[in-house]
């Protein structure tokens, strides 16, 4: 869970990279940077923007429906809505960023 505008200056995809090497499995913020937003989605980081991300506590344990839309806070037991992530940067998601979908595409998966 992260603050205002996630990964502002960081213009290669090194940082979704790193995060995920790192085992960060989602970013769940307000705001993200837009080259951020979309490098992420490239290489198979989901990334949520939820306004309300403020009210999640470190240490809280969350879990994420991305079919339904939601972020749950378990330690609270509050349930949020996130912004609808397009289908097509789902599609990316699933594929494991856009590589993977590529390969996919070109194989006629």
């Amino acid at each position: 869970v992260a603050g205002e505008n996630f990964g502002c200056g960081s213009s290669r995809e090194h940082a979704p990279i790193a995060l995920k090497a790192a085992g960060v499995a989602a970013v769940i913020a307000p705001t993200f940077a837009r080259i951020f937003y979309r490098n992420a989605f490239n290489m198979g980081l989901p990334i949520f923007e939820l306004q309300e991300s403020d009210e999640i506590a470190e240490g809280d344990k969350i879990s994420v429906d991305m079919n339904n839309g939601t972020v749950t806070n378990q330690t609270t037991g509050k349930i949020y809505k996130f912004i609808p992530i397009p289908a097509f940067m789902q599609e990316l998601i699933d594929a494991g960023g856009l590589m993977n979908y590529a390969q996919n595409e070109i194989k006629g998966k």
